[in-house]
């Protein structure tokens, strides 16, 4: 379980980029590459586009744009030489539509001998971006709190049902004379759960309250 501490811009859950895929598509004959990748800061963003603009170094454009942040706190793209507004920006637009944050795509064209327009660019870059989601994987992050709970052999058993009722993963157990749990709760049933384990438990566990954060929710993966 990834678990990262955030301050600011706190939101109760946003998608994520876990796994980054590639697609093509082909207009009147130019190949349009798109390329995804999971990027959690601008330099690991521009290092991406950077390698991807080797690795197709032979290509006519290199198209990008990455978002960064719970609430895309950090944007850009580049249309690399393509007319100005038909391809960053309508790329970024799809990651930005369909609520995907911590991403990078590099759309890479190969000319096929034929101009596409305006409009014909800023589709095949849309569609582009849309096709090599489908091959990505997506996951949640949520915001939540880390619970530590200490209780005796008898609670464990009711604890771990309520834990597994709720979807919760337990992060970390420790067994010795008595037992503590650590599971990240989501924020919003931190109250609710609290009061379900000492209800279960009979008044026999000591919960802790630590700091909040969010943690990705592997139930939520999904492919774009």
């Amino acid at each position: 379980m990834e678990f990262m501490k955030e301050k600011q811009n706190i939101l109760e859950e946003y998608k994520i980029l876990k796994e980054g895929g590639s697609g093509e598509i082909v207009e009147k004959k130019s190949r349009f590459i798109a390329t995804l990748l999971p990027v959690t800061s601008e330099e690991e963003a521009v290092s991406f586009i950077e390698a991807t603009k080797k690795k197709y170094w032979d290509a006519r454009h290199n198209c990008s744009a990455f978002v960064i942040g719970p609430s895309a706190e950090l944007t850009r793209c580049s249309d690399d030489g393509e007319p100005s507004g038909t391809a960053g920006r309508p790329m970024l637009e799809v990651l930005l539509a369909e609520e995907i944050r911590n991403a990078a795509v590099v759309v890479t064209r190969y000319f096929g001998g034929t101009l596409l327009g305006t409009g014909g660019l800023v589709r095949a870059y849309t569609q582009a971006v849309k096709e090599g989601l489908k091959n990505s994987r997506m996951a949640k992050m949520c915001y939540g709190m880390e619970i530590v709970m200490h209780t005796d052999y008898n609670g464990v058993g009711k604890i771990l049902y309520l834990l597994e009722k709720q979807g919760i993963k337990v992060q970390n157990a420790e067994y010795a004379q008595a037992v503590t749990l650590t599971a990240m709760v989501p924020a919003g049933k931190k109250e609710h759960f609290k009061n379900e384990v000492i209800q279960a438990t009979g008044g026999k566990c000591r919960i802790e309250e630590k700091e909040g954060g969010y943690y990705m929710d592997s139930k939520e993966e999904q492919n774009g």
